[in-house]
């Protein structure tokens, strides 16, 4: 009898184990799909106002990603030295 207990109390925690991990995992699919479908709206929609949608997409990105430190590298250059007040 106190084997049974012992293995219907190891099943029950491997299936609140696989519950929570597949949730998770569940959850953050869900907030990459969201995020990304947000990204798409947000650059139709600079499109449409006549923004550049680099700086859109760069918004949401990470400080590591090539393009966007490239746009704002190339953006800078672009734009004359700010000089104080004389």
């Amino acid at each position: 009898m106190k084997d049974e207990n012992m293995n219907y109390a190891t099943i029950s925690y491997i299936i609140s184990a696989t519950i929570i991990f597949l949730s998770a995992i569940i959850s953050l699919s869900y907030y990459s799909i969201n995020s990304k479908n947000l990204m798409a709206k947000n650059i139709d929609s600079a499109i449409a106002r006549g923004i550049d949608p680099i700086s859109v997409r760069c918004s949401y990105a990470d400080s590591k990603d090539i393009i966007c430190i490239a746009h704002a590298a190339s953006a800078s250059s672009h734009q004359p030295p700010v000089s104080g007040k004389k």
